[in-house]
């Protein structure tokens, strides 16, 4: 089994997003002896913004690009492959000001390439990465699970089944702005969630 974490908190360190991920990540291990592991720290290594001189390169064919925009499209086929290489993917994803990180969002735009991990048919849009087996550790400060507020969890279910993955299993730890209690809470129940799901 290949496993690829994406850490998307903005925090290279103490973030609670990437405290759970590591949690998922470890009882997977804990039951499958030998998986490979990739660590991708979007914090530590940042992933640049979508722009203009990014959608040149995707959309020069490959025997016009300049070196320049070679380099680019090969950053962005590198997260593909390593995407693609992967069965499970565990993704750590906090709240911002009711949204992904920018992180969260670079790398998906860096991987959602039309023709590539995605296709448009006579029928609509299909996804090309597909069976993958998601981990969402999702966290953030107050309670938003189940509620208008929880912005989150319906667009990653949406992007990513998208581009195909659609086993997506969300993991919560939330209030953990709420006081020390409440995050100790958080964790325990985010512990019983793991074990349920992993």
């Amino acid at each position: 089994m290949n496993i690829l974490q994406i850490n998307t908190s903005a925090k290279r360190n103490a973030s609670e997003s990437t405290r759970l991920a590591n949690r998922i990540t470890e009882s997977l291990l804990a039951k499958h002896a030998g998986a490979n592991v990739t660590v991708r720290d979007l914090a530590a290594n940042p992933l640049p913004a979508i722009d203009e001189t990014i959608l040149g390169a995707l959309f020069t064919p490959a025997d016009a690009r300049t070196a320049a925009q070679n380099e680019i499209v090969a950053a962005s086929d590198a997260l593909i492959a390593e995407l693609q290489a992967a069965d499970v993917l565990v993704l750590g994803v906090p709240m911002y000001n009711l949204g992904v990180p920018a992180q969260a969002k670079h790398w998906i735009d860096a991987i959602a390439r039309a023709g590539v991990t995605f296709r448009y048919t006579a029928n609509g849009p299909e996804g090309l990465v597909k069976g993958k087996t998601v981990y969402l550790a999702l966290t953030r400060g107050g309670i938003y699970r189940d509620t208008p507020m929880d912005t989150l969890l319906p667009y990653l279910r949406t992007v990513l089944g998208f581009l195909g993955m659609t086993d997506v299993r969300p993991v919560f730890a939330e209030g953990l702005a709420m006081g020390a209690e409440a995050a100790v809470k958080a964790f325990a129940e985010a512990e019983r969630e793991i074990e349920a799901l992993v």
